[in-house]
Order: C-alpha cells, then structure tokens, then sequence
C-alpha cells in the first residue's frame, strides 16, 4: 500500500501533463495544414538565403556554407513554431478554455509542461522538414542513431523552453495585439544573436556576449554537433545542454507562478 501511495502521486501528475499535451496536439491533428505552411519558412532560408550567402568565404568556419546552415534554420524554425505559443494561451482565455484548465485539480507545472510537450512535438515535425530539404540539397545530414536521439532531446527540449517564454509573456501582457508585437520583437533578436547564420568568432564582442547569454546559441552547438555527419561542438555538448535545462527549469517555475493571471 505504502508503495502504491509512492508511485500514484507522479503517475497522477504525469497523466494531467500527457492530457494537457493531447489536447493541444489534437488541434494539430485537425490543422494539418499548418505543417505545410510551416514549411515554407525554412525552404526559403535555405534555398534563397543559404544559396546566396555560400558564395561569401570564411562565413562557415571552413565547412560547406549549407551544412553549416541547416542546423540553423532548424533551430530558427522550432524557435519560431515555440514563440508565438502564447497566442493560443490568450485565446483559451478569452473562450473560456483557460478557466477550465484553471479549476481543474491539476497543478499550475503540469498545465505549463503540458504545453510545453505539445510545442516540442510540433517542433519534431519541423525536423522532418528541414531533414527532408537537406536531402534534397545535398547536405551531409547524419542518421546514426545516437545522433538522430541527440536531435531529438535538443529539439523537443529548445522548442519546450521557447513556448514557455512566450506563455510568460502571454501572462504579462494578456492581448493578442501586445503578444504579436512583442513576439516579433524578441524573435529577430533572438535569432540573429545567436550563431544559427554565421559563426561567434565573426561577431563584434558585443554581440558575442549577448549570444553567450542567448538559448538559442546552446540549441543551435547541439544540433549542429548531432545533425552533421562531421558537426563538433564548439561549446560542448554537456554545457548546451545544461543551459538549455537550467533555463527551461526557471521558465516554467516563472510561468507556472504567473499563469493564474491569465484567467484573471
């Protein structure tokens, strides 16, 4: 009995997290066109955008300009599915789906990291895009196993970590309007100070310590180092990771907190 009363407590709080992140995954489901769309962004970056800019030397630290580029893109593309996560959040409030969720028995951490299962299910899809176009392109894409797992842990675990910063700036502000303007404004930022485009050593010191501090640099060393048959890591693996963690570990703490607010 005391053994049963151990093991129900996180059976019980894993259940309401897998129910969360069903419900959200069904909208999926009933939209599958939202996939499609999604996959325009990234074909474009590489097929315009990586095009062009291989011709310009010394930008991918000695390695062909599109496998450099891919892994990238792919963390631009899980980061832009993640960021604008929250506008769903506003419209379950205003019709009256945050409420129920609310008066439910399940904890506020369960409700965020339900959401935040859901976003890195949908940022697995845009892998399967990305890997797709590198294919295509000729890329040198690794499909070991081990690498393919490590893709795997460093998507799901970015895309988790950038839906709950757009949930807490869902609770701060609480209009669409205000979310869709503060969501464009982080995610240019974001993305450009990091070294998806174009290696930290080419950066201006500036900017090379604001990509120190930004998640999306930790995302886009890990996949690299994964998804290229040749990729390293240049800040390591285990420290990627461990940013990535720690950071998503204070969001959801910061969020789960907020998260009532919206209801209000």
């Amino acid at each position: 009995m005391a053994k049963y009363s151990d093991i129900s407590p996180v059976t019980d709080y894993a259940t309401q997290v897998l129910a969360v992140a069903d419900a959200e995954l069904r909208k999926l489901r009933h939209d599958p066109m939202e996939l499609l769309s999604r996959a325009v962004q990234p074909a474009l970056w590489l097929v315009l955008f990586g095009q062009v800019m291989a011709q310009v030397r010394g930008l991918s630290a000695g390695i062909n300009y599109l496998d450099f580029l891919a892994p990238g893109i792919l963390a631009q593309s899980v980061l832009f599915v993640a960021i604008f996560y929250g506008i769903a959040a506003i419209w379950e409030r205003d019709l009256g789906v945050l409420h129920r969720y609310l008066v439910s028995p399940a904890p506020r951490t369960a409700l965020v990291l339900g959401k935040a299962l859901s976003s890195g299910a949908r940022g697995l899809s845009q892998a399967v895009v990305v890997y797709g176009l590198a294919f295509v392109l000729g890329i040198q894409v690794s499909l070991e196993p081990r690498h393919v797992l490590g893709i795997i842990a460093f998507i799901a675990l970015g895309s988790a970590l950038f839906c709950t910063l757009s949930l807490i700036v869902a609770c701060l502000v609480r209009t669409r309007e205000r979310f869709m303007g503060i969501g464009q404004m982080l995610t240019m930022p974001i993305f450009f100070a990091s070294n998806a485009i174009y290696p930290i050593r080419l950066m201006p010191l500036w900017l090379r310590a604001i990509s120190r501090l930004n998640p999306l640099t930790y995302e886009v060393d890990g996949l690299r180092a994964f998804m290229l048959r040749n990729g390293v890591s240049t800040i390591g693996i285990g420290l990627d990771f461990l940013v990535l963690i720690t950071t998503f570990t204070g969001f959801v703490a910061i969020a789960a907190r907020l998260y009532p607010r919206m209801g209000e």
